[in-house]
């Protein structure tokens, strides 16, 4: 819960902020080029990756063969999108602190 002291700072940064002049800033469009060139393509991936097994399995035989005892392709691609998940939300909370930098320097740009 936020104290009363940083609501104030927070409604004073508010009132004071022309958000049309951030919004024009360069590091703005900055921030905003970094998060559309990290998660668009992570998104396309993540989409085909997490897709593909439903299709496959669906629609051809490929992931039923054995890989290796009586475990099929089909549960390790499974497995593997556990992992790609798990890794893509680190490698997000990583890059989150380096945009929560960019948003700081905005932030103290608009206070002048």
């Amino acid at each position: 819960m936020a104290s009363n002291d940083s609501i104030a700072k927070e409604t004073e940064v508010s009132a004071a902020a022309d958000y049309t002049k951030i919004v024009q800033s360069h590091s703005f469009q900055e921030l905003l080029r970094k998060k559309r060139n990290f998660i668009v393509p992570l998104s396309i991936f993540f989409m085909v990756f997490y897709f593909t097994l439903p299709i496959l399995t669906s629609y051809s035989k490929v992931l039923n063969s054995i890989a290796f005892g009586a475990i099929s392709w089909a549960w390790i691609f499974a497995f593997a999108q556990f992992i790609m998940t798990w890794t893509l939300c680190i490698l997000y909370s990583r890059k989150a602190a380096k945009f929560d930098q960019l948003v700081e320097k905005i932030v103290k740009e608009a206070k002048g």
